[in-house]
């Protein structure tokens, strides 16, 4: 056999890669990429059919074209069957995607905090709220939880992925590149549209079950969905998930302190929360006549999962003592429900495509801690409540659009321009409650303090914005298109954002395209206004001191040097090659450069029991010694982001009826840090030395604690009734950094992990086996310096695969 490009030897087929070769001298690291795709071109008659059918797939993300496919995108962007997302083995939309696309990274944090049950995504190693999330094309709302702890996507409040079921997914269309021009704020890093069936009939129903290879962590799940015709103008297409998963845990033996109770015992839970999860989604359309039809479609998702705080051993306090003499654990509980639909018409009007739409989303998640002691409560009153309502966040968004588009003629073009325009507004709301009195008396419900009076409250802002969109074919292998955009917010102003992207097909089986835009994404709700209060006892002077995580516009965070926040402003330029040598094989690779200034980051918490800070404090009418520490949002720094992208498919139908489909991807990215804003003068004037960005977020959080390579190889052979799939990643290395110094920073070594399955279809029945994680891979355990005495907590929580090590299960499913 010979495929263009390539020659063959002895019985096998080499395909030569020119691009490739010459992107490994600038990133050494893809000539294994280049290895694998060697391993790929293997023996077997290339169908020129599927690959060619699955190019050819019409793309509605970053485009506002009718006509463009993935194979002539201006664009990177790659496409994912709902097949492929069920093929992974996992039920959890970020987990699926994360496994598939080389540039996400969905990091599985172990008991730390909240984070646990609702998991960020990250998109080239930037913030998970820099990535804006789509469904059918409409802008999904964002969560109510905003995640303070020291994890991937510290200080962000983005979409929970995971609310949409896998069942009711038809494909994801994933953007690699800048899009705040045609879509808004929070596409600085890429888009994530998901399309839903819309199938008039037919349907699945699927069952499965699995366990660690430890023993625990049982999940089962099942899921479904079915199309409904409504008559011969619409249909109906519903789906539904629901899992129950049991915790999972690796933590070691607790050898804190000897002789005390539970010493050389496991007192600790290290790994995955209990979750219970109830997911719904429906869409559907009709045509009221020839011209307009009206659409729609609505989800709602409940999660329930239960995390767990540090062990206290009772000589914690001579209060634990007393009312848990055998130690306790504090299980840290939230409930997050949420909601959203979305109605619309679209039609035809002298040519013109109309599409108005009203769409509407909120989440809410309450938030408990259990098994609990407030230390003072009991002091002072004798109670021992153990369970606690800490308080709730809500937020809101509700979009208004209406989006016109045709193809005019224009006398000075030798093709049609594609014209698109319209015009979007937006209404935000956030909100705050409290807890119960007894979750933040004295020093607060151990594990999770409760929100108080003074830290809720509920606020709103609007938006208008506007769009122009144009695209066409320069000649009959140059095309370009130009997007502009003006946003306005009621609470901090707005931005104006344009991208120009053009590609040139050299010969039909290789082409460059490129890309520059300027970006931004606003500071949420949450960043503005979220508010928390921790006391401790400072024994020192025998005194509760708050630690507050403030508002910017709260007095301490004030004098303090805290600013209202500003956009952040992002440049994005990539450019890369496409080579389809044949409909059976196709090639991407890409790099890109984005510069983002103001970044909106946490601080770190500003110590401010100095005599100078307090004296400054107490100079502007804060009560003296009420603080201990104090942190704010701010736009306090600007980073950089280098990568390339390197993406392969390759189809092949054997003689003997067997077929194979090989998949590569390959993705490098680093984040440095190119400037901290100096301090606020009047920290300055005042003697303060305090940094607002500690070493740990500078030097790790955001630059390096996500790997910054990762390498994938899929495979699915199917032959007869069987199929069979395999999905091998390298996670790269990554660097947790601590803020006591860089001797206690510590580098966590690649590591490969592979799932496997088997599936066998009889009739409508498909049965399925299989593993993920099936090497048991693990990262590396902390080092002796950041876990001396090898105490209970031995993994770090920012694996990207997770720390439970081997997963098996076994699935059915009846199709109809």
């Amino acid at each position: 056999m010979r495929l263009n490009g390539g020659f063959s030897r002895a019985g096998r087929s080499f395909v030569r890669c020119p691009s490739m070769q010459a992107a490994g001298s600038t990133f050494p690291k893809t000539r294994l990429a280049v290895a694998l795709l060697g391993i790929m071109a293997g023996t077997g008659v290339a169908s020129a059919d599927e690959l060619g059918d699955k190019l050819s797939t019409v793309v509605v993300t970053g485009t506002r074209a009718d006509n463009r496919t993935v194979a002539d995108s201006m664009q990177p962007i790659q496409v994912v069957s709902a097949k492929t997302l069920q093929d992974s083995g996992s039920s959890e939309l970020s987990e699926a995607l994360s496994r598939l696309i080389p540039s996400l990274n969905f990091p599985r944090p172990a008991s730390s905090g909240f984070t646990g049950v609702i998991r960020p995504a990250q998109m080239r190693g930037l913030a998970p709220d820099q990535v804006l999330v789509l469904v059918n094309g409409k802008r999904r709302h964002t969560g109510a939880f905003l995640n303070t702890n020291v994890t991937q996507g510290r200080g962000s409040a983005p979409v929970d992925l995971s609310a949409i079921p896998l069942s009711a997914i038809d494909r994801v269309e994933v953007l690699g590149d800048g899009a705040s021009a045609r879509y808004g704020s929070d596409a600085i890093a890429g888009v994530i549209n998901v399309i839903l069936k819309a199938d008039p009939d037919g349907g699945q129903v699927t069952t499965s079950y699995g366990q660690y290879a430890k023993g625990d962590g049982i999940q089962r799940h099942v899921d479904g969905n079915t199309g409904l015709a409504l008559g011969e103008r619409g249909s109906l297409h519903l789906s539904f998930d629901g899992s129950s998963n049991d915790y999972t845990s690796r933590a070691g033996r607790d050898l804190r302190n000897p002789g005390a109770p539970g010493y050389g015992q496991t007192t600790y839970r290290l790994g995955d929360p209990e979750l219970k999860t109830g997911k719904l989604m429906v869409n559907g359309d009709y045509a009221l006549n020839d011209d307009i039809t009206l659409y729609g479609f609505a989800g709602y998702n409940r999660t329930e999962g239960d995390t767990w705080d540090a062990f206290r051993n009772g000589r914690a306090s001579v209060y634990d003592a007393q009312a848990y003499p055998d130690g306790y654990r504090p299980t840290l509980s939230a409930e997050s429900e949420d909601r959203s639909i979305v109605l619309g018409l679209r039609g035809l009007l002298g040519g013109w495509k109309w599409d108005a739409s009203a769409n509407y989303g909120e989440n809410e998640v309450e938030f408990n801690t259990r098994d609990s002691l407030n230390r003072y409560l009991f002091r002072d009153t004798g109670s021992r409540q153990q369970d606690f309502y800490v308080g709730r966040l809500e937020s809101t968004q509700a979009v208004y659009q209406l989006d016109l588009s045709n193809e005019l003629a224009v006398a000075w073009l030798p093709n049609p321009l594609s014209v698109a325009f319209g015009a979007e507004g937006q209404h935000q709301t956030y909100r705050e409650s409290a807890g119960e009195p007894a979750s933040y008396y004295g020093t607060g419900a151990e594990g999770y303090s409760g929100f108080r009076d003074s830290d809720s409250g509920s606020y709103r802002r609007d938006l208008l914005a506007s769009y122009i969109d144009l695209e066409t074919d320069l000649t009959d292998k140059w095309r370009a298109s130009l997007a502009l955009r003006h946003d306005r917010y009621s609470d901090f102003g707005g931005a104006t954002t344009g991208s120009l992207s053009s590609r040139y097909d050299f010969t039909p089986a290789f082409a460059v395209r490129g890309s520059v835009s300027s970006g931004y994404r606003a500071p949420s709700l949450a960043q503005q206004h979220y508010s928390a209060t921790t006391s401790a006892l400072n024994t020192a002077i025998n005194a509760y001191q708050d630690q507050r995580t403030a508002p910017v516009d709260d007095p301490v965070a004030r004098l303090l040097g805290a600013e209202d926040l500003k956009a952040e402003k992002s440049r994005n330029i990539s450019a890369g090659i496409v080579w389809q040598p044949s409909k059976a094989f196709t090639t991407t690779f890409d790099i890109y450069h984005i510069s983002i200034d103001d970044r909106i980051t946490l601080s770190s918490n500003l110590n401010v029991q100095s005599a100078a800070a307090q004296a400054y404090l107490a100079a502007n009418g804060i009560t003296p010694g009420q603080y201990q520490s104090v942190r704010y949002f701010t736009n306090a720094v600007d980073t950089t982001t280098q990568g390339a992208e390197l993406t392969a498919q390759h189809y092949w139908r054997f003689d003997h009826g067997g077929r194979l489909t090989s998949a590569l991807g390959y993705a490098y990215n680093r984040t440095r840090v190119t400037d901290v804003k100096a301090n606020p003068a009047v920290l300055s004037q005042n003697g303060l030395n305090l940094q607002r960005i500690d070493r740990r977020d500078r030097y790790g959080v955001l630059t390096d604690s996500a790997p910054r390579s990762k390498l994938s190889l899929s495979n699915d052979y199917t032959i007869g009734n069987w199929g069979f799939h395999s999905n091998l990643v390298r996670y790269g290395s990554f660097l947790a950094v601590s803020n006591s110094g860089a001797a206690y920073d510590q580098r966590y070594q690649a590591k490969w992990v592979l799932d496997l399955s088997t599936s066998y279809s009889l009739d409508n029945w498909q049965f399925t086996v299989g593993g993920d994680n099936v090497t048991d891979a693990y990262p590396d355990k902390r080092n002796s310096l950041n876990n001396p005495g090898h105490q209970n907590v031995n993994y770090i929580s920012y694996s990207p695969f997770g720390i439970n090590g081997a997963f098996y299960y076994a699935k059915v499913s009846y199709q109809w």
